[in-house]
């Protein structure tokens, strides 16, 4: 894709990230039921806007001809209480591109985009969540060269 950015989110970017969130949760919804709504927010318009505006949970948007095809939600973190290393985190808490452009790189780029970031920001490394559900996502991170840091395991009752 050409004649792209990727920035911060602004206020005015609302509307596309509630799109997005909303894909989200579809795809969430459809592989785990019993976890996820079929409808709703993860975020009023206050709370994003709030996240938006605090350096320590940076959104970045790609941002193409004014459209937003995409957004990744960071969060910095310093973990180094008790037996662990006094390391600062990137976290990944959600990556999105908008459906019928995926596939283009929107996501690579976004990615690519945050792991400068954090770099810049000193920080050890980048980690995520991605749902066994959505392999497609797994997928994706594997090919970025993302690894399991560790397994999150459960049984239902």
């Amino acid at each position: 894709m050409s004649e792209f950015i990727i920035r911060p989110a602004e206020p005015w970017d609302l509307e596309a990230v509630n799109t997005l969130l909303g894909q989200v949760l579809a795809v969430h919804h459809a592989g785990r039921p019993d976890l996820f709504r079929p409808v709703g927010k993860k975020y009023t318009d206050d709370e994003l806007l709030a996240i938006f505006a605090n350096p320590d949970t940076p959104v970045f948007v790609y941002d193409k001809g004014g459209a937003v095809l995409g957004y990744a939600f960071c969060i910095l973190k310093q973990q180094g209480s008790g037996s662990l290393m006094p390391l600062k985190t990137l976290y990944v808490d959600d990556l999105c591109v908008l459906e019928g452009t995926r596939g283009m790189h929107i996501g690579t780029a976004l990615f690519e985009y945050v792991k400068e970031f954090a770099k810049e920001k000193g920080c050890h490394n980048i980690t995520l969540h991605v749902w066994e559900c959505n392999p497609g996502a797994k997928a994706f991170y594997e090919k970025l060269g993302l690894v399991p840091q560790y397994t999150s395991m459960e049984t239902l009752l």
